[in-house]
């Protein structure tokens, strides 16, 4: 039962974020029987039970019409006099204090502008406030919190709202149905140079219509094309050069002034032949 009793909550308070722009931290006005009914019952912290309820985080507000109105009911009332004042106080114009009801009707007004969730125990006054689309309601039922159910009134807001919605409204026919700016088309016989077309077709224009008027294109006004230039190698895939030291690898010959002969520095050693070897063993 307290998990369908979740659900049905979370339902309602997606309802009034999605028609009515509620946005968390969730603000909640709370009235001085709502605030009694916290102390009486021992609800305690009031700000983590309410985001409890509505799964997210709540700011609590009441008026200085209600701490008054508090303070007029004796020491009964005391201790919510005292949790009262721990609430942030919304504002209220009222030189002259007025009853909780009138105040807090006053401060929705017609569309709830601030966004209250209205904390109260009194019957009457939740019954009025839900002819207003745009006002959840809480209230405490012994030890817990509960959200009030939507009203039919408010579906039917919701719904009617949504099919405005889909459907265009005055101003936006008006500018469907408003005709698209368009120059008149000058005449041969009312331009002011009479041979202005003849310079187009010897230039090798091409007039076009664009909007109901001719609009000639000079050869300077079309598009030039960049050529693409010959580039480098890539390096990285060049050889390196050489160096100096290493461009003179080959063996390095002397020569003899007297004899003029060459000799290289690598000799090669002769070796003999097998069948050599063997035929001077054989004569000796």
């Amino acid at each position: 039962m307290r998990l369908k009793r979740q659900k049905r909550h979370r339902r309602t308070v997606r309802f009034f974020t999605a028609c009515f722009g509620f946005r968390d931290p969730f603000k909640v006005l709370c009235d001085g029987t709502f605030i009694h009914h916290l102390v009486a019952h021992d609800i305690n912290p009031v700000d983590t039970a309410l985001s409890n309820l509505l799964g997210a985080e709540v700011k609590l507000f009441t008026t200085r019409c209600v701490l008054a109105e508090l303070g007029r009911l004796g020491n009964a009332y005391s201790d919510s006099l005292s949790a009262a004042r721990n609430f942030m106080v919304a504002r209220c114009d009222h030189d002259k204090r007025k009853s909780a009801v009138d105040c807090i009707t006053e401060i929705i007004g017609e569309n709830n502008a601030e966004h209250f969730f209205v904390a109260t125990q009194d019957a009457d006054m939740r019954n009025g406030l839900q002819e207003i689309p745009g006002v959840p309601l809480i209230f405490g039922l012994r030890n817990s919190l509960l959200l009030e159910p939507l009203s039919n009134s408010q579906r039917h807001f919701a719904k009617s709202a949504e099919e405005e919605r889909l459907h265009l409204n005055d101003l936006e026919l008006k500018m469907l149905n408003m005709k698209k700016y368009s120059r008149p088309v000058l005449k041969e016989e009312d331009s002011p140079d009479m041979h202005e077309g003849m310079d187009h077709k010897i230039m090798g224009s091409k007039p076009i219509k664009l909007f109901g008027e001719e609009k000639k294109i000079d050869p300077k006004d079309k598009v030039q094309f960049k050529r693409k230039k010959a580039k480098g190698p890539n390096p990285l895939s060049c050889k390196k050069k050489k160096t100096q030291g290493t461009q003179n690898n080959a063996p390095k010959k002397e020569t003899k002034d007297a004899e003029q002969t060459v000799r290289s520095r690598s000799r090669k050693r002769k070796r003999p032949h097998k069948s050599k070897t063997v035929e001077s063993t054989i004569n000796q």
